[in-house]
């Protein structure tokens, strides 16, 4: 009777192990989902163009010419599920500045090839093809990257290392992917669930990417890049939460600045674009890369 009754509860643990194992790689399947999207054209002096990855994919663009042909230049990059869309009113606006702007939907993201999501390690060769583009149409001059979210991560991502920007402004950034999905469990469940569930979906990293989740490390890349860089995080962002985004700042081996936004959660640090934001963006572009007029 006691060997059945060990096999029964073993049976069973097994089924739940399964189902779990089963559970977590469905979620990693949505969380890797294309989310294609409609982005309306430019409007003059814009213009859209594709730009080719080194691994052949076509990424949608958009560029807006600087006040001179060698201009400063600027490349954004936009957040997780998101497009060039979320970009354009800040794009719009440093062009007015005299600046060349462009921005880019990453693979799998807005009107780009549809491509799985890699939270910033496939789509680092996205903004590793946009900075050249940019680099070679503004003749050589400074070229800054504005990178939200994903979009700094997939900056710093490289295989080579962090792209060789003039500078760099990282919005909501995650430190590293553990951490990024731990507080997104923990946002919605409980701290001891969301420590017990994250591996399920960290370590997914090895068969859908090749990888394991210690690549998936901006803070690790950061420390490699020397370049100054402008630090932005919100006050009251649970899935970057103000230590994390304090921890980048520390990690940052160069000319750094920090500014904690009170008051502000994950997206809208991403997508922060107030008179206090550009008065401060402008001030660092201006010390790094120089201004157009």
């Amino acid at each position: 009777m006691a060997i059945r009754t060990w096999t029964f509860w073993f049976r069973l643990g097994l089924a739940a192990v399964t189902a779990g194992l089963a559970a977590s790689w469905e979620v990693g399947s949505l969380l890797t989902l294309p989310t294609p999207a409609i982005v309306a054209p430019a409007r003059p002096p814009a213009v859209d163009l594709p730009i080719e990855t080194g691994d052949g994919l076509l990424l949608a663009a958009t560029y807006w010419p600087g006040r001179r042909a060698d201009a400063p230049g600027l490349l954004l990059l936009h957040g997780n599920g998101s497009s060039r869309a979320a970009m354009r009113n800040n794009a719009s606006w440093l062009a007015s500045r005299g600046y060349a702007v462009l921005t880019i939907d990453f693979r799998g993201h807005g009107q780009s090839s549809s491509a799985p999501h890699s939270f910033g390690l496939h789509e680092s060769r996205d903004a590793a093809a946009a900075f050249a583009w940019l680099k070679r149409r503004q003749r050589n001059a400074p070229v800054a990257v504005i990178g939200a979210s994903l979009g700094g991560a997939a900056a710093l991502l490289g295989a080579q290392g962090p792209l060789p920007a003039d500078a760099m402004v990282l919005q909501a950034v995650y430190p590293d992917i553990r951490h990024a999905i731990r507080n997104r469990i923990a946002a919605t469940a409980t701290p001891a669930a969301a420590y017990l569930l994250e591996p399920l979906l960290s370590y997914q990293s090895w068969p859908r990417l090749g990888v394991g989740p210690g690549r998936l490390s901006p803070i690790a890349a950061l420390r490699h890049y020397r370049g100054p860089v402008l630090i932005v995080g919100g006050g009251e962002d649970r899935d970057t939460p103000p230590a994390e985004t304090r921890a980048m700042f520390r990690a940052a081996p160069g000319r750094k600045s920090l500014w904690i936004v009170p008051g502000l959660g994950h997206a809208r640090t991403a997508d922060i674009s107030g008179a206090d934001y550009k008065k401060r963006l402008l001030a660092f572009l201006r010390a790094t890369i120089g201004d157009p007029r």
